[in-house]
């Protein structure tokens, strides 16, 4: 009987912990949403004070898997809030509502420092989150899954219109919020990548701006690489969208990273038709392809590749690089600020190590107060570092940069970063509706 009673205690065991398992569920809502809103995610079902460890895991458009885990502990109850428990370890610590989509980073068999950017706006990038049993620390086979769902994050939303331009010697795509209008309409540039980058403005147009994502090389019958820029190509890109009969007007808005934070500057300097300015880690002087507009050019401060450092794991350090835009010898570089009617907000990290955002912005700052103006805005971010995109897009301190082909750092803490674009979304949508109208 002993025996018996042994063998029937050892069987149960598993049914228990099946059942235990069993009863565990995970709710993320919404399960689909708007890829720049924040999820909430609960867990129930646990054992009081049960150790677990929560992943995320997507893919990217070419197929590379991206995870995140934290570990949480379930409170008396059996249950878990992200909103108001804390994480104990794995990626990230800390109440983080959004601390597992915010930290995915591509899987260790992976090739690293790679970013998850959407290439199509159309489909929603599907994210599974999963609740593991005990703490398994990053890159380690984690326990049995508890429970699981998948949340389905939108960069469009419904009634939202993509629309290729061939207009003219214009390229790129037009995103109509549904309705009738007129929307206040944006101008949408990203930095030395090249390409087409539409996710953000397929994001500001689910929010109720016309968005013009705006190539500028590297894009269909666009110069390869970028040697040397024409504004009027800009201005052309400015007309077409601030007639377009979707378009409030009288004046649009640009919004630009890296170097196109630096077009965005030059385009509200030189083009009526630009009103507001969104400069997110620029520099206040033209860099690298010189800038022509009629009989003016604007020459591109150099980069000197002997001021690069290479850490011992092969990544590149390129913050000392630039040519010092102070230097006098470099004053033909710097763009005319101070010539815009319209209005500026800079946006920086402070831990930006691609260039020196914060020295460049206090240098457009000064200038436009030494001409009498107050018309700027400055959102400065302690620990964030280069590329501040809509939330929640993974931080990422080292990326492959697509011209040098090598990894260079961009700089950042990943909770500071994370903050930094949570907040400048919402501010970057104020500043545009407040001047566009």
């Amino acid at each position: 009987t002993a025996m018996w009673r042994a063998l029937a205690a050892a069987s149960a065991a598993p049914a228990r912990a099946l059942l235990c398992r069993r009863a565990a569920s995970l709710a993320v809502s919404p399960a689909a949403g708007p890829a720049d809103e924040p999820v909430e995610t609960r867990v129930a079902g646990l054992s009081p004070g049960q150790p677990v460890t929560l992943r995320a895991v997507t893919a990217g458009d070419r197929g590379c898997l991206f995870q995140s885990c934290a570990h949480y502990r379930a409170d008396s109850r059996g249950q878990l809030h992200l909103g108001t428990d804390p994480s104990h370890g794995g990626d990230y610590t800390g109440v983080e509502p959004m601390g597992l989509f915010w930290s995915l980073a591509p899987a260790g068999m992976e090739r690293p420092y790679q970013r998850l950017v959407p290439r199509s706006t159309g489909d929603p990038m599907k994210v599974e989150v999963l609740v593991h049993q005990g703490h398994s620390p990053p890159g380690t086979i984690p326990g049995p899954v508890v429970a699981k769902a998948e949340v389905e994050r939108q960069f469009m939303a419904r009634g939202v219109r993509r629309i290729r331009l061939k207009e003219g010697v214009v390229r790129g795509s037009l995103f109509l919020p549904p309705g009738d209008g007129p929307f206040p309409g944006v101008i949408d540039m990203y930095g030395d990548e090249g390409g087409l980058v539409e996710f953000r403005s397929s994001l500001l147009a689910s929010r109720g701006f016309a968005a013009l994502s705006l190539p500028y090389f590297d894009f269909e019958d666009l110069p390869k690489v970028m040697k040397e820029l024409k504004l009027e190509y800009f201005e052309e890109a400015a007309r077409f969208l601030q007639r377009h009969p979707k378009v409030k007007g009288p004046g649009i808005g640009v919004i630009g990273t890296g170097k196109g934070a630096e077009l965005a500057l030059s385009m509200i300097t030189f083009l009526p038709e630009v009103v507001a300015a969104v400069s997110i880690s620029g520099c206040s002087s033209n860099t690298v392809a010189d800038l022509h507009y009629g009989k003016m050019t604007l020459p591109g401060l150099r980069f000197d590749m002997n001021k690069v450092s290479v850490s011992d794991t092969g990544v590149f350090d390129i913050f000392e690089a630039l040519d010092d835009p102070t230097n006098p010898a470099n004053s033909p570089c710097t763009i005319p600020i101070e010539k815009a009617e319209g209005h500026f907000l800079l946006v920086v990290g402070e831990d930006d190590r691609m260039w020196k955002s914060s020295l460049y912005a206090e240098l457009a700052i000064r200038r436009l107060r030494q001409h009498g103006k107050e018309n700027f805005e400055l959102l400065s971010y302690p620990g964030a570092g280069h590329r501040i995109d809509p939330p929640p897009t993974p931080f990422c301190h080292i990326a492959m940069d697509r011209v040098l082909g090598v990894p260079v750092l961009g700089g950042g803490e990943s909770k500071a970063h994370a903050h930094a674009q949570e907040h400048s979304w919402g501010k970057i949508q104020e500043f545009l509706r407040l001047h566009l109208g």
